[in-house]
């Protein structure tokens, strides 16, 4: 497990150098996860030709240990929020303003690439 959580933090690492480097509009960690399922796919095209498909690898087994404990992952966000319940205090009402019109916006943007997807199979042959 040790082995494939460094595996996963090396390809991160290497999505922010990359990024860094080249000045990529792009986050780190998700090119670094890029990286992650390129070698995943990698290895298993890999292990499938050579000596068939791979049951339980270390990489399955850590990401399942991590989504185990993910409720872990938001406590530093909880800590965050108190830290600035000044701000929160100040600008409350704009922040649940913004939220607000935020999620109808992504509600909208949804429903009609959902509408338009469904015309364009229904139209095909």
């Amino acid at each position: 497990m040790l082995a494939s959580l460094s595996l996963i933090l090396l390809c991160q690492l290497a999505g922010e150098v990359i990024t860094r480097g080249l000045g990529l509009p792009l986050p780190g960690p998700v090119l670094g996860l890029l990286l992650l399922l390129i070698l995943l796919l990698a290895r298993d095209r890999f292990s499938s030709i050579a000596r068939g498909p791979l049951r339980n690898s270390g990489v399955e087994t850590a990401s399942k240990g991590l989504l185990k404990h993910l409720s872990l992952l938001f406590v530093p966000a909880g800590i965050g929020v108190v830290e600035k319940l000044d701000l929160l205090a100040t600008h409350g009402l704009a922040i649940i303003l913004i939220l607000a019109v935020s999620v109808m916006v992504t509600l909208l943007a949804t429903v009609l690439t959902f509408r338009l997807i469904s015309r364009l199979f229904s139209e095909a042959p």
